[in-house]
Formats: C-alpha cells, structure tokens, sequence
C-alpha cells in the first residue's frame, strides 16, 4: 500500500484508448477517461460520495499487462497506457451485469425505477437479453417503509451508497450494512423497520439508489382520485423553483418548463386552483420574522430561532437534540400555511414538495396541513400518464389567493442568520448552540445538501 500524498499542482501524462491525457496528479482513471470523453460504464460510483470499488464494472486494463483495475479507485500514473473497452473487458462486464441480473426481481415494467434505473440501462447497454445464469426462484422479502419511502430489499444490488448518504453525508445512521460474504444485506439496526429505526425521512439514501431498491411512497393514485371527485374541488401549490427539476423528470432541455407552462400543465389535470408556492413562503417569512422580532426585544424564549425547511430536519433535532427542541421556531411553514389557506375554502389541498419527509402519514389529521403530497418526479408521472407535451403548452397565471392576514416581514438586517444544507453540516452548527458559542439569532437547517446528491 502506497503512503505517497498526491500533489495536484504536478501534472501526469498518460493515453486513454489512444489518446493523450494531461491530469493533476492524484487523478482517478475514472475522471482522467471522462475527461478524455471517453465513458466508463459504472453502477456504484457516484460523484458525491467516495469510491467504494464495490461493483467492478468499471474495470480497465493498464500497460498491456493484462492486470484489471476498478477505474473509480485507482490514481493514475506516468506514462501509463489504458484501455477501457475490448473483447475481454465487455466479457467481463456482462458477467458481472448478468451476475447480479441473475439475483434480482425481474419486475421491470412494474417497478417504479423502470427506465430510470442503472442496471436496466447498463443490460440494455451491453445487449444483454438472457443470462447464462440460472434465475433462482427468490423468496421475496416483505417491502416495507413509512410515509415517505419504500424499500424492497430485494432489489438491492449491494453497492453501498445509501449507507453512505446515511452514515456520512447526513449522520443519521438509520441504515448500515450487515453479515458477509453471500449473507451480506444493506438493512437497519435490529433489521427493525424504518418507523422504529432513527429514519427522518431525509430522502437521500433513495436520492442516490441506483435501483429500485428505496423509492419514495408514491401518492399519484390518491391525487387522481381527489381530482376525479365530482363532489370536490382541488387545490395545488406550486413553486417556481421546481422547474429545473421538472425539467429533469421529464427529460426536458434544461429551461424549457416554467412557471406559467407549469400552471397550464395543472390545470390540465384536473385542478381548479393553482397556486403560487411563493404566497406562502412569504407569509411563513414574516411570521418567523416577527416571532424573531419579540425574541430578541423581549429575550424571553431560546435563541437563536432554528427554522427547518422540512419535516425531516424537525425530526433530526428531536431525535438527536432534544434538549434544543424548545429553540424548534413555533411559526407555521408555506406547506402548512397553505393547507390551513385552502381549508378554509373547504378544497382538496395537494403540495408539490421538494422534499419527501413533508409527505402525509395515511390517516393523520390534516386541519392544519394539505391533504396530500408529491414530489417533482410523482407530478411528472402525472403528467406523462395525462399525455401532456409540456414544451408546446402555453404560459398561464397562478390563481390568486384571498387571505385577510399576513403583514410584512420586520427588517431584520442587523441581525446575525446562518443557514446550513445538509444534516451532516447541521450538526457542527447544532453542537454550537448546546454548547453556546453560536452568536447567531436565526439558523435556518435545509436537510438536502446542496449539491442535492
């Protein structure tokens, strides 16, 4: 094992298929080949979390030597000649797809992945129709979750990035992985289920699953039923800064859904009132900002103020810093605002989120919250199944909101606000309060990190 400290201000020559590369020393074969354009194919290489070398796909051979090396784990070297792709390298490749095909649910069109899913696309890619390997009859393991995610084990390919988003990146460790060799499983604590476990509901181990393994808990069916009933009017709200998402689940040039396309697109549907995400956001900013207004003139209540962005940061401080609770801001958030706007209109109330952790437990009480929630790519499910082409539509306006509250948000620019993405990065924030050396009044925790994974 090499102790040598790479340095990226020398430089390292080398050939990818024939052609010449210059890189920073310290470069992995992966990114030296991308650089090169030239594609690697890879299943548990992902650009935010660290190489693991679990799958092997991504296999090279280095100076003719015939030696194999995982492209995502392996520096590249002086003078080192590499070739990814020859008859031996894309036998190899298929094995391993066929491999791990071989030990997997063959449920592709009923799987919620289907046509967003790695293995799907790397067997497509490598032309494989039919395995040499017998397909076992598996005994399926219960799928199981909570109100935001799905897990179906059994389609787990092993790569280990959940564990890592989990463990790493957000600090939760609601998941690990367990037992060796062919016993070897991605499960929680105890394999206990997802409710009991420390889960917020974060959403990033199904971020980041390459397979159908974790997804989040699908709730179209109950919005088309909403919309379908005569009896009943319905509701959406819809935030302007979910379109390069929607762009992105429908497969759209980035720019080409707007805000305007996307109040057609719902009303499309079936909704009878579309929303500005922003109304809320407004009011919810104001209410924080005058209940940080009488904190700080009064100094009665914690400081700082902690606002979450979701249900899942919320979660994270009970579960991990109860004693901070009491610092939790008491003011309502826009997906709550809305719910209580449109309730008085005695309407189905359904929020297209950004995060997951805020959709509704089946059965909870709603007084104060919408009826439903969906995410980006559920909405997008939506509308590919109504057949809408979303670059031809024309632009329409958000309906208005009739409210007789709100007022402005108090001027709070001398005051001291800190915002954190990530629940990982929350904690050096979060271990400042407890031990009161944060000098700032309002920290505001996102549980996404910002490169959203």
């Amino acid at each position: 094992m090499s102790h040598h400290i790479p340095d990226p201000n020398k430089s390292v020559n080398l050939t990818i298929d024939g052609i010449q590369v210059t890189v920073p020393e310290g470069t992995k074969i992966l990114e030296a080949a991308r650089k090169a354009n030239v594609s690697i194919p890879t299943l548990c290489d992902h650009p935010d979390l660290c190489r693991r070398a679990v799958c092997r796909i991504c296999v090279v051979e280095c100076d003719g030597k015939g030696k194999l090396l995982a492209a995502c784990a392996n520096d590249v070297w002086e003078g080192v000649s590499i070739v990814t792709n020859n008859n031996r390298i894309t036998n190899i490749r298929k094995t391993i797809i066929e491999l791990l095909l071989a030990n997997h649910p063959q449920e592709c069109l009923t799987c919620p992945r289907n046509t967003d899913c790695k293995l799907q696309s790397l067997a497509q890619v490598y032309g494989i129709r039919e395995t040499v390997f017998r397909h076992e009859a598996m005994n399926r393991q219960s799928v199981s979750g909570n109100n935001a995610l799905v897990r179906d084990m059994d389609k787990c390919v092993k790569c280990g990035r959940c564990v890592e988003a989990c463990q790493t990146i957000q600090t939760v460790r609601a998941i690990n992985s367990s037992h060796r060799s062919v016993n070897y499983r991605i499960t929680t604590a105890y394999n206990q289920s997802l409710e009991d476990s420390p889960c917020v509901s974060c959403g990033q181990c199904q971020t980041v699953c390459p397979v159908g393994a974790i997804y989040e808990h699908d709730q179209s069916a109950e919005a088309w039923a909403a919309i379908n009933k005569s009896d009943c009017r319905t509701a959406v709200q819809f935030g302007k800064t979910l379109c390069a998402e929607l762009d992105s689940a429908l497969g759209l040039p980035a720019g080409t859904a707007s805000a305007g396309k996307a109040v057609t697109a719902l009303k499309r549907l079936g909704f009878d009132r579309v929303y500005d995400a922003q109304f809320t956001t407004d009011l919810a900013a104001a209410e924080l900002s005058h209940e940080l207004q009488n904190r700080v003139k009064n100094n009665g209540k914690p400081l700082p103020i902690i606002s979450c962005c979701s249900q899942s940061a919320v979660k994270f401080i009970v579960n991990f810093y109860p004693d901070l609770v009491a610092n939790l801001s008491p003011c309502r958030s826009p997906w709550e605002i809305f719910g209580s706007l449109v309730k008085e209109e005695k309407t189905t109330a359904i929020s297209i989120e950004p995060c997951i952790s805020n959709k509704k437990r089946p059965g909870q009480p709603s007084d104060n919250e919408p009826d439903l929630t969906l995410t980006v790519k559920e909405l997008a499910r939506m509308f590919r199944l109504a057949g809408i082409d979303f670059a031809a539509l024309p632009e329409s306006p958000f309906d208005s909101v009739k409210a007789g509250h709100g007022e402005a948000a108090a001027d709070l620019k001398a005051i001291k606000c800190l915002a954190v993405n990530g629940l990982g990065k929350a904690r050096t924030i979060l271990d400042s309060i407890r031990k009161g050396e944060c000098d700032a009044v309002l920290v505001e925790i996102r549980s996404c990190p910002l490169s959203c994974l």
